[in-house]
């Protein structure tokens, strides 16, 4: 049998332990991981992020168009940008789609970070552009800005530090979807584009 003079002990040892533990103060959180740095990503890995979303909406659609855009929270790299729009078009339901991709949200632009579909609409073919398969954009912007920049060597030195955006569609002007690398906000404004062939990758023409 045990006695009272030896448990007392014991417990009161254990009752130490326990204040002891108790007394501690918690150790400090730790630290939040720093945010990712946002990054910008070339043309056609834009697109296919959007495609693969597009189809769940329309599995026979075809690429329209795509816009680069540029982004004060994204900073510029060569043959990319911090957010991109494309047109998609199905022609079994008679509508356009609009995808956003984006590498932060941006509530001035009112882009959501990564894919974004937008409102569909009744598709009226354009004049001036036609849709496309995705399969024919085997050359990415990078590349395309590679080339083009090949073709501007002197206007660059004559208007240095131009921001640089880029459209992707299929003309009657070209035979094959064609990036237009331009030099500037928007196609509208630009005193200089290259058009480069989205499918072989070469140079196709100059427009001042």
């Amino acid at each position: 049998m045990i006695t009272m003079k030896f448990v007392r002990p014991a417990a009161v040892a254990l009752v130490a332990l326990w204040l002891v533990g108790c007394s501690e103060q918690p150790s400090a959180a730790p630290p939040k991981e720093a945010q990712e740095k946002p990054e910008p990503v070339t043309g056609r890995t834009a697109l296919f992020r959007m495609y693969q979303v597009a189809r769940s909406w329309a599995p026979d659609c075809q690429v329209l168009k795509l816009d680069s855009m540029r982004l004060a929270d994204v900073p510029d790299e060569p043959g990319k940008a911090g957010a991109w729009e494309a047109t998609f078009v199905s022609s079994a339901r008679g509508t356009i789609r609009p995808y956003t991709w984006s590498a932060v949200d941006s509530a001035d632009t009112n882009l959501h970070k990564g894919v974004f579909q937008t409102a569909e609409l009744p598709y009226t073919a354009p004049p001036s552009s036609k849709p496309f398969l995705i399969a024919a954009v085997k050359t990415d912007t990078d590349a395309a800005l590679a080339t083009a920049k090949t073709k501007a060597v002197d206007y660059e030195k004559k208007n240095p530090g131009k921001p640089i955006t880029f459209l992707l569609e299929q003309t009657d002007r070209f035979p094959d979807p064609a990036w237009r690398v331009v030099w500037g906000e928007s196609p509208s404004t630009s005193g200089f584009s290259v058009f480069v062939d989205a499918e072989t990758g070469g140079y196709l023409s100059t427009m001042h």
